[in-house]
């Protein structure tokens, strides 16, 4: 995986995805995710996390936004996706110490979904450091028909 950028100023991309966080649905978590999408001509799509009270039906902001760009016709053509998670504070105290990362469902979709080579971002939410890198290097072995 690609390393970190320490401090990095937040891309657009980021920006965008840290503003629509603020829309997630998360009255259990507290964690609020964004993420927004930049298509091959230029158009953002943006998605956040939905829980439930059944938390198997909960909904991540990756999916909402790829899922949402596909319904808008965009299949084939998606180039870059950023990722924003507010600094939260988990279950008995303790600190949430990394960035958010996609989960293995949205890496799942995002590696069938996105180029191989698309651009991937997201930041640490305590220290600004920005990573960049792809689907592939974030799911090597995904499954494939």
């Amino acid at each position: 995986m690609a390393e970190p950028l320490e401090k990095a100023a937040l891309t657009p991309l980021l920006s965008e995805a840290q503003r629509v966080s603020s829309h997630a649905y998360a009255p259990y978590s507290h964690f609020l995710v964004g993420a927004a999408i930049q298509t091959t001509d230029g158009q953002i799509i943006t998605g956040v996390n939905v829980e439930n009270a059944s938390y198997g039906l909960t909904h991540c902001a990756e999916r909402t936004a790829l899922f949402t760009a596909i319904a808008q016709g965009y299949a084939g053509k998606l180039k870059a996706i950023a990722i924003w998670a507010n600094d939260v504070k988990q279950q008995y105290g303790q600190r949430f110490e990394g960035a958010a990362t996609p989960c293995g469902a949205c890496r799942q979709v995002m590696a069938e979904l996105l180029p191989p080579d698309a651009e991937v971002q997201f930041v640490h939410p305590q220290t600004g450091a920005i990573t960049h890198t792809t689907p592939s290097e974030l799911l090597p072995l995904s499954f494939t028909l």
